[in-house]
């Protein structure tokens, strides 16, 4: 059908009768898109030609395919691409009725019609619609959108114009006989198109959100770099066939005897035949216990790189997850993985989140972690066992593990990892000191010793917190002050610089903590003095320091007479405020230090049974769980008779140690006024100068 134009026109002429076209139906304004109006016209047009065709005759057929060879070339070729619909107009036609019934005739160019022709293959809409007009287009191609058509001018030459939105275009190409057609694709298979489009759609959403939500997980091309979208159930284990954690036993300091017990795990597996042939088996498992920050976590990593065995690190809490049985597919894929590899370590980490003792849910039911922890039983000691697989395990909780988690054949040892001692404490300040410039007054026994209870993370955050306010204070080196004041900012929070302190309050201050400091240096068997301030840090107005006995740190035995000491301490400052200012001018300083003191005295009497009335028993039990909504405070379990007693006794401590801190500080009076003055001069006072004045003023230790 590429030569339909000039076929109908032929056919209309035909011989002396003229075959009239049906009407075609008059083309109106619209409020529909201009695309749409174009499919309806179209739609017309198809049926109006349909209905022409089929009155024509035999003869005219063979006229309208013989016509057709006066087409232009370039009218063919257009045509042929697209062949436009016809629309026919209700005017006369243009065209001359020889030339058209001529075949063999052809039209000579009109020069003047070139002419009003514009140039180029770029029209102007204003130069598109004069041309319509003038009747110089022949056919027109919208595109798909209506925004811009492709024109065919009669003398074949061919442009573009860019349509705007003018609701009268297609009644003006209409009026003026210009063939209209659209580009292909627009038409019923659009409603199919938009039919899939819409049922594909919340497939798709639903599809990009579960993949999102897949990534979040774990999922391909996430953190856990997993294979696919349906790999809920595989581990998130970190694997490493040669590790590299870049640490070894040689930069774990401070935990010695954890470090012998996890060596020989290592030895183990470097040279298995040492210990096969006396019929020894390798440990199939070993739990590191220990308060947060003693370096349990650095150790897993040390065995790992001194072993040089596949490693699989994992924290237990990746284990549990939303959905119902993942935990347990996660356990069974991580020791798939680990079997295959053997001999291989598996650390998990924070074990306490999947290995909390079971059955102690109010309402029992399906347990996600039960069920996790049942896996976890059955891999580590089960039916088919896990030979060459050792399980390293952390937590600071081993009081909620479940018992046949720690049972011999799971986990064979279990390594405490505490808190260092003082040698432990000068190694592990060395380790974190590499890499800082130190000044040379800088003493690490002496920062050891002031330190007691301190853990590994807390050392290596003491020396950064020292570096920072060195950096802070433009030196190139850190000294003894800045490490001091470090540790004081870490004790006691952030110095207050801009406190308004009036000199009243301020001697008051000094002459408190003059009191502690001075009844604690008389006491016998008590700890030294390590440092005087009265700098306002956190909720305190000033700060004493003692270095406490590391022997008595470690066995956490203490005598009657230094808890008796430590109250007399205590009620040192409240005394130096009495005995300086009177009664009626003392403060509420001394609150913290009464609460001390009541507890120290209560424990003595209800638990170290240190009173004569109430005996060698202990009294009060513990509290209730503090998972239940209970309360951790003590339990009356004694009559109101025993209450009484156990009162009046507290009392009698109390007193006591009060009447003897007040004979201390009357006694050594002029070595508080001299100490208090020099707080006030310069705001902190060391031990070392401290000791000095107790020499120069000859003091002597207290005997009761």
């Amino acid at each position: 059908m590429a030569f339909t134009t000039n076929a109908l026109i032929s056919s209309k002429f035909l011989g002396s009768k003229v075959v009239a076209s049906p009407p075609i139906p008059k083309i109106t304004k619209s409020t529909l898109p201009l695309s749409l109006r174009y499919l309806n016209v179209q739609n017309e047009i198809n049926n109006s030609s349909k209905q022409l065709i089929s009155k024509t005759s035999e003869a005219a057929l063979a006229a309208l395919i013989f016509s057709s060879l006066t087409l232009t070339p370039q009218a063919i070729a257009s045509d042929l691409i697209t062949p436009p619909p016809v629309i026919e107009s209700q005017q006369p036609n243009k065209l001359n009725t020889a030339t058209s019934l001529s075949p063999f005739s052809q039209t000579a160019p009109n020069p003047q019609s070139q002419a009003d022709i514009p140039d180029g293959t770029q029209w102007r809409y204003s130069e598109f619609l004069n041309a319509v007009k003038k009747g110089k287009v022949e056919r027109v191609r919208f595109a798909k959108d209506g925004s811009a058509l492709q024109l065919t001018a009669v003398d074949g030459r061919r442009a573009s114009v860019t349509v705007p939105n003018d609701p009268d275009l297609i009644d003006i190409l209409a009026n003026n006989g210009v063939d209209i057609s659209v580009s292909e694709g627009e038409s019923s298979n659009g409603g199919l198109f938009n039919f899939i489009g819409n049922l594909l759609f919340p497939i798709l959403a639903f599809a990009g959100l579960f993949l999102l939500f897949r990534r979040a997980q774990g999922g391909p091309g996430g953190p856990g770099g997993l294979g696919g979208p349906m790999d809920f159930g595989r581990s998130k284990s970190k694997f490493q066939e040669v590790p590299e954690t870049g640490v070894t036993f040689g930069d774990v300091a401070g935990a010695d005897q954890a470090k012998l017990e996890l060596q020989e795990v290592v030895d183990f597996l470097k040279n298995p035949d040492k210990y096969t042939a006396l019929g020894a088996k390798i440990p199939k498992g070993c739990l590191l216990v220990g308060p947060p920050g003693t370096g349990k976590t650095l150790l897993a990593r040390a065995v790992a790189g001194e072993a040089g065995t596949p490693f699989f690190s994992c924290a237990a809490s990746e284990f549990v997850e939303l959905f119902v049985g993942v935990g347990a597919s996660r356990v069974r894929d991580l020791f798939e993985k680990a079997k295959s590899k053997a001999p291989c370590i598996v650390f998990i980490d924070e074990i306490d989140a999947v290995g909390r003792q079971r059955g102690a849910g109010m309402g029992g039911g399906n347990d996600e972690r039960e069920q996790t922890i049942n896996q976890l039983l059955t891999e580590m000691d089960g039916f088919s066992g896990n030979s060459g697989v050792i399980v390293l395990a952390a937590t600071n909780r081993p009081d909620v593990l479940d018992s046949a988690l720690l049972r011999p054949g799971r986990f064979d040892r279990q390594v405490t990892v505490d808190r260092p001692d003082v040698a432990g404490r000068v190694k592990i300040l060395q380790v974190h000191s590499r890499g800082k410039a130190l000044a040379k007054d800088v003493d690490f026994e002496k920062v050891a010793r002031r330190t007691p209870g301190f853990t590994g993370a807390d050392l290596q955050n003491l020396m950064n917190e020292a570096a920072i306010l060195a950096a802070r204070r433009d030196f190139k080196e850190i000294s003894k002050d800045e490490i001091s004041d470090a540790l004081e900012r870490i004790i006691a929070g952030p110095e207050k610089k801009n406190a308004v302190v009036s000199d009243d309050k301020k001697k008051l201050v000094a002459y408190h903590e003059a009191g502690h400091a001075l009844v604690g240096a008389l006491m016998p068997e008590y700890d030294p003095v390590a440092k005087i301030s009265i700098i306002p840090r956190g909720q305190a107005g000033g700060l004493t320091f003692f270095a406490p006995s590391e022997e008595r740190l470690e066995s956490g035995l203490y005598s009657r007479s230094y808890l008796e000491n430590q109250m007399a301490v205590a009620l040192g400052g409240r005394v130096a405020e009495e005995v300086i200012f009177g009664r009626e001018n003392v403060t509420t300083g001394a609150s913290n230090d009464f609460m001390q003191v009541s507890r120290v005295a209560r424990q003595m009497v209800e638990r170290f049974g240190f009173s004569k009335k109430i005996g060698q028993i202990a009294i009060g039990g513990p509290g209730g769980n503090p998972f239940l909504g209970q309360s951790m405070s003590t339990q009356k379990d004694y009559s109101m008779a025993t209450a009484d007693i156990v009162d009046a006794e507290v009392r009698e401590l109390v007193e006591k140690a009060y009447s003897r801190a007040t004979e201390i500080v009357n006694t050594h009076i002029d070595i508080l006024h001299k100490l208090a003055q020099l707080l006030i001069e310069k705001e902190s006072v060391d031990g070392e100068e401290f000791m000095s004045l107790f020499i120069d003023g000859k003091a002597e230790l207290y005997v009761a």
